[in-house]
């Protein structure tokens, strides 16, 4: 049996739009059941996302602080963002993000990893770069609004990020995800193996 996660669709029987935001929505379907019963399923629709894992050449991952409202705390995360166009080439988008977040730019990238980030509840899926050879970047910087205009930077070096991941100190999704994926490459093929920067990205197509 090969493990490897598979696209499927099951039949629904209807589908309404009770809610909607300004970037996303939740939907309520009808889904028919292997036995054919029927049962509701709310989740959220999310454009997708980009993530950003940092590395320097002190093996230190860029890092910055910001408040999130839902889970009351301020979190260290990697720098990341929306795919707020359709079709935007995630690449692209994690560029800008890591400009705009952290006023720095990156000479390598690579895709770390893909996942889904509560697919029990929501259909967002993020895609995480490496990025390698950092340098400050150019020109003016963001100008920040929101919880962003509170954020914290850092650069903490990898190993304290696995020992804080593993304590229960850390608890971002994409910063657990990137920095433990980061070294399981490592610890295999490394990371001259994983895949190119456009790779193909089923859950959320995009145009090279």
């Amino acid at each position: 049996m090969t493990i490897k996660d598979t696209p499927e669709e099951w039949e629904i029987r209807s589908s309404e739009t009770p809610f909607r935001g300004a970037k996303t929505s939740v939907r309520t379907d009808e889904v028919v059941m292997p036995d054919g019963s029927t049962a509701r399923r709310d989740y959220q629709v999310h454009p997708g996302s980009v993530a950003i894992l940092a590395l320097d050449d002190d093996d230190r991952v860029l890092l910055i602080k910001q408040y999130r409202h839902p889970v009351r705390q301020k979190l260290w995360e990697i720098p990341a963002g929306l795919l707020d166009v359709p079709g935007e080439n995630p690449l692209h988008a994690a560029q800008r993000e890591l400009y705009e977040e952290a006023h720095v730019k990156a000479e390598d990238w690579r895709v770390l990893t893909d996942v889904y980030t509560t697919p029990g509840g929501c259909d967002e899926s993020v895609r995480i770069f490496l990025a390698r050879g950092l340098s400050e970047a150019q020109g003016e910087r963001f100008t920040a609004e929101h919880e962003e205009t509170d954020l914290q930077h850092a650069r903490v070096p990898v190993d304290e990020l696995v020992r804080g991941v593993l304590a229960g100190e850390l608890h971002n999704n994409c910063l657990v995800v990137g920095v433990l994926s980061l070294v399981a490459a490592r610890g295999g093929a490394g990371l001259e193996a994983l895949r190119p920067a456009e790779a193909p990205w089923p859950a959320r197509p995009f145009e090279a």
